[in-house]
């Protein structure tokens, strides 16, 4: 192998290591790499739907592609599960998350899988980030002073949350030292295993619309960039469109800070959008919750 091809062999495997998935290279350096320096680069559009697989897909192989796409999600495949109801197929595949190997090779999530709540057959799907601890206790999403926020905005919509399905990109709590009641976000390769789960969720269940609650959900599906700037207008996630928002529990903060009304007015906007993308009726009243004079 000549130098220049150890080089960049060694700088795919780094790149890859960190948890990114694509590479953008010059054309001609992947012909160097494959050994034909005349080889073009071939253009990679936006990535098919993933197939299907009956067992977990091995860990630490994401492939580099040639041209990264513009909005894609990271590399992962769907979970072949039995069922002839949606119902029967969210609990078949709850069911394989309890062992799932690639979760239980990276030692850094806790034991007890928190899944999914709601309407498997819903008009539109919720996306938190990880179970906390009264969640994990509940064995439910959304279930402590954040989940009680979040109930609220769905009430103001006109929904329980038997009506929606609500889920997290990961699904287990992340693990810390002396940890007691804190939390942390989960890691790239922490969200990269549960992954599979939240697509098969998604093919599953064919919302109309997700929501992804916060920036680590909406990094875990793939969209790069602060809530702020992706917040307010509907991102595409292979056919179905994803509302990006502030998470319930950054409301709670910015409630104890300065009241919060602007973050408040904020999500009842993307709500609005929503509420309008599924045909929902929306009244006077509800259009002016949160609103500034």
């Amino acid at each position: 192998m000549s130098a220049a091809k150890a080089l960049l062999r060694d700088h795919l495997l780094h790149r890859q290591m960190k948890g990114e998935t694509h590479v953008l290279l010059r054309p001609g350096v992947l012909g160097v790499a494959r050994g034909s320096p005349q080889t073009p680069v071939k253009a990679v559009s936006e990535p098919e739907m993933p197939k299907r697989l009956e067992t977990a897909p091995s860990v630490g192989t994401r492939p580099i592609l040639e041209k990264a796409p513009e909005a894609a999600r990271p590399p992962a495949e769907l979970i072949s599960v039995a069922g002839s109801t949606n119902a029967e197929k969210i609990a078949a595949l709850a069911a394989m998350a309890e062992n799932w190997e690639p979760v239980k090779r990276l030692g850094s999530l806790r034991q007890t899988m928190v899944f999914s709540v709601g309407d498997p057959n819903a008009k539109f799907m919720l996306i938190g980030e990880a179970p906390g601890s009264e969640e994990e206790r509940q064995r439910e999403p959304f279930v402590g002073p954040a989940g009680q926020k979040l109930t609220g905005i769905l009430k103001a919509m006109g929904f329980e949350r038997s009506q929606v399905y609500i889920s997290n990109i990961c699904k287990f709590r992340p693990a810390m030292e002396n940890q007691g009641s804190a939390n942390r976000a989960p890691t790239p390769d922490e969200m990269a295993a549960c992954l599979p789960f939240v697509l098969t969720e998604i093919d599953i269940i064919r919302p109309q619309v997700i929501v992804a609650l916060g920036g680590t959900a909406a990094k875990g599906l793939g969209f790069e960039g602060s809530v702020n700037r992706l917040r307010g207008r509907f991102h595409d996630f292979h056919g179905t469109p994803v509302m990006i928002t502030f998470h319930p529990s950054f409301i709670l903060r910015e409630e104890k800070m300065n009241g919060g009304l602007l973050t408040k007015r904020q999500v009842w906007e993307d709500m609005l959008q929503i509420m309008e993308k599924i045909g929902l009726p929306i009244s006077e009243k509800q259009r002016g919750f949160f609103k500034t004079k």
